[in-house]
C-alpha cells in the first residue's frame, strides 16, 4: 500500500472530497449511465492517482556512512560548479543542483548527520527551477548542517513555477541524523547543495539520483 506524506493528506482529502461532490451531482442530475458521468470519474480517477503518486513516501535505507552526503531528493543532476555563495559562507563552493520533476518524489533530507546551524525562509518569485537565477530570486529556504566531523553543508530548497510552495522542518541547534526529513516542495522543483572546493563529487550532470539512497559527495574530515 502507497504510504501518503503528512503534507498531502489535506490536499488528498479536500480534492477526494470535491471530485466525489462532483460525481453526486453529476449522478443526481443525469445518472449513472451518462457520458458527463463517464468522463468526470475517470478524470477523478486520474487526478486522484497524480496526487497520491506525487506525496508517496519511498521506502528507505537506514544505514549510512557519516563520511557521505547522500542526495538529499529524488531528481537529476542538473549542475556541478564551482560558484561563490553569498548569503552564508560568502566564499566560493562547489554547488550542486538536483532538479526535481513533477514526477519525482518531493521530500526532503538533511542526508548527513549533524547539527543546524542555520536557518532561514526567503519569500520569492515563481521562476522555472531550472532558470541559474532561481537559486537567489525564488521562494526558497536555506539550511546549514555541520556534520559530526565539522564540515559545514548548505542545502537550498527553491520552489519552481510548478512547485509554489516550500515546506522546511529545520531548526537550529537541533540534531538531525541522515534520514532525518529536512522539508517537502510541493509541485517541480530544486535543491542546490553547496560543498566545500575540495569535496570529493561522486556524481555527474545528467545523473539521476535517488534521495537519502545515492551518494552525491565524499566529504573530507576537518
Amino acid at each position: 500500500m502507497i504510504k501518503t506524506h503528512k503534507e498531502g493528506k489535506k490536499i488528498v482529502s479536500s480534492l477526494g472530497f470535491t471530485l466525489l461532490l462532483l460525481l453526486i451531482i453529476i449522478t443526481y442530475l443525469n445518472g449513472f449511465r451518462s457520458l458527463e458521468f463517464a468522463l468526470c470519474l475517470f478524470c477523478s480517477i486520474l487526478i486522484i492517482s497524480f496526487v497520491l503518486r506525487f506525496f508517496r513516501v519511498p521506502k528507505l535505507i537506514k544505514e549510512h556512512d557519516p563520511d557521505i552526503l547522500y542526495a538529499p531528493a529524488y531528481g537529476k543532476v542538473v549542475a556541478i560548479e564551482e560558484t561563490s555563495e553569498q548569503e552564508y559562507f560568502k566564499e566560493k563552493k562547489i554547488q550542486i543542483s538536483i532538479f526535481m520533476s513533477v514526477w519525482d518524489i518531493h521530500i526532503n533530507w538533511f542526508s548527513i548527520p549533524g547539527i543546524v546551524k542555520y536557518f532561514k525562509y526567503h519569500p520569492g518569485k515563481y521562476l522555472v527551477a531550472r532558470h541559474p537565477k532561481s537559486s537567489t530570486l525564488n521562494e526558497r529556504t536555506t539550511v546549514v548542517v555541520e556534520s559530526l566531523e565539522g564540515t559545514e553543508i548548505l542545502m537550498r530548497q527553491i520552489a519552481g513555477a510548478v512547485a509554489r510552495r516550500v515546506v522546511c522542518y529545520a531548526e537550529v541547534n537541533k540534531k538531525v541524523e541522515s534520514s532525518d526529513e529536512m522539508g517537502f516542495i510541493k509541485f517541480g522543483s530544486r535543491v542546490d547543495i553547496f560543498l566545500p572546493p575540495e569535496t570529493t563529487i561522486m556524481v555527474s550532470i545528467g545523473d539521476k539520483v535517488k534521495g537519502n539512497i545515492s551518494p552525491i559527495a565524499l566529504l573530507k574530515k576537518v
